[in-house]
C-alpha cells in the first residue's frame, strides 16, 4: 500500500496541513516540527505527488543542478549531497554537465529545460566576474563555486584561501620547507586554483618560509591522470621537494601513485595533503590527508536558500553570501593523526 501524507502526519504527530507546509518549504514552521516531519518522510519513504502539486501551485517540484563534470569526484559527491538534501524537501533534481565551458554554461541556462524547473543551483567554471549580469534571469538561482562574487544571485561557496592556508600550515608544522603548490592555473586570481594558491602563499609568509616560483606546479585540469602526469614532469626535472599541497584530492592521488612508483616513501620522504575529502581518500595507501571543505553544509544550505527564493520566503532580500566551515583531516600521507580544527 502506498504511503500517504496522512501516514506521515500520524507518525510525526502533526496535521496533514503541517506536512504539506513542510513539503512546500513554508517558512513559518518551527525547526523541531520541520525536523520531525522530515524524519517521518524519510523513515516511511513517502514520495510527494509532484505532478498534482505542480498543477495546484504552478511549480514542478524539480530543481536543476548545473556542474562542470561528473568525472570529477568532488562534483559527483556534491551532486549526491544535493539530491539527498532536495529529496528531504520533496524536490527532484535534474543534473546538467557544462564541461566548464563558458558558451555551454550559457546555453544550458537559456535552454528549454529551464521551463521544467523551479530553480537552479549553478556551479560555474567558464564564466567570470564580468559575466555576472548574464545570469540575471527570472528563474531563481543559487551560485556555487568561486568564479562570480557579489553577483545578482545568492552564492554558496567554501573558504578556499583559509582552508588552503591551513593545509599548507599542516605540512609546515611537520617540518616540511619545500612544498609544491600542486595544481596552479597561470594568472588565475578568482577561481579555486587562484584562491588556493593565495592560501598557500599566506601560510609560507606566516611561517617566514620564502615563496619559490619553481615549486608552483601548473596543472590545467584536476583529474587523477593530470596529477600523475604533472608529478612525472616534476620528478624528471630533478626539483627537490619534501611536501605536496595538492589543490584537489584527485591530483594528490595521481601524484602519490607516481611518487611511490619512483621509490619515494609517503610520508617519510614526501608528505602530501589534498583538498575536498572525497571518498577515495580513505582507501589509498597510505590514506590521504585532506581538507574537508564542508560539502554537506554547502549542499544543504544551497538547497535551502534556493527553496526560500522559489517559495518567496526570501523575497526582498539582497543576494546572500555563505561560506561553509572546513577542517583538516590528518591521515597517513602526512603522518597519522587526529582531525584538526582550523585555527582562527
Amino acid at each position: 500500500m502506498a504511503i500517504t501524507m496522512r501516514d506521515v502526519a500520524e507518525m510525526a504527530a502533526v496535521s496533514i496541513k503541517t506536512v504539506s507546509n513542510v513539503i512546500n518549504d513554508h517558512p513559518n514552521i518551527k525547526p523541531e516540527t520541520r525536523s520531525r516531519v522530515l524524519s517521518a518522510i524519510e523513515d516511511l519513504g513517502y514520495q510527494p505527488n509532484l505532478s498534482a502539486r505542480g498543477l495546484r501551485s504552478g511549480r514542478t517540484g524539480v530543481i536543476s543542478l548545473i556542474i562542470p563534470d561528473l568525472k570529477n569526484a568532488y562534483f559527483a559527491e556534491l551532486a549526491d549531497a544535493v539530491m539527498t538534501a532536495a529529496s528531504k524537501r520533496g524536490q527532484a533534481v535534474i543534473i546538467e554537465q557544462s564541461g566548464g565551458e563558458r558558451e555551454r554554461e550559457l546555453q544550458i541556462l537559456r535552454g528549454p529545460r529551464m521551463r521544467m524547473v523551479d530553480g537552479v543551483l549553478y556551479s560555474v567554471l567558464g564564466l567570470e566576474q564580468e559575466d555576472a549580469d548574464l545570469i540575471n534571469i527570472p528563474t531563481p538561482i543559487v551560485l556555487l563555486g568561486e568564479r562570480i562574487f557579489n553577483g545578482p544571485a545568492d552564492h554558496v561557496t567554501m573558504q578556499n584561501v583559509e582552508a588552503s592556508q591551513a593545509a599548507t600550515e599542516h605540512l609546515l608544522e611537520l617540518g616540511c620547507t619545500r612544498l609544491l603548490a600542486f595544481g596552479a592555473h597561470p594568472g588565475e586570481v578568482i577561481g579555486s586554483a587562484g584562491l588556493r594558491l593565495e592560501g598557500y602563499r599566506r601560510a609560507l609568509n606566516r611561517a617566514s618560509v620564502p615563496y619559490r616560483e619553481e615549486l608552483t606546479v601548473d596543472v590545467q585540469t584536476w583529474h587523477r591522470a593530470d596529477g600523475a602526469q604533472a608529478m612525472r614532469r616534476v620528478l624528471g626535472s630533478g626539483l627537490a621537494f619534501d611536501g605536496v599541497v595538492a589543490f584537489n584530492d584527485s591530483l594528490a592521488l595521481g601524484a602519490m601513485s607516481v611518487m611511490q612508483d619512483a621509490g619515494l616513501k609517503v610520508p617519510d620522504d614526501v608528505a602530501i595533503i589534498g583538498f575536498d575529502d572525497i571518498d577515495d581518500t580513505r582507501y589509498s595507501l597510505p590514506a590521504l590527508s585532506t581538507v574537508d571543505p564542508g560539502r554537506q553544509e554547502i549542499a544543504e544550505t544551497a538547497v535551502r536558500m534556493l527553496l526560500e527564493r522559489i517559495n518567496g520566503a526570501a523575497a526582498g532580500l539582497a543576494p546572500r553570501e555563505f561560506e561553509s566551515s572546513f577542517k583538516i583531516i590528518a591521515r597517513g600521507s602526512s603522518g597519522r593523526g587526529p582531525v584538526k580544527v582550523p585555527r582562527n
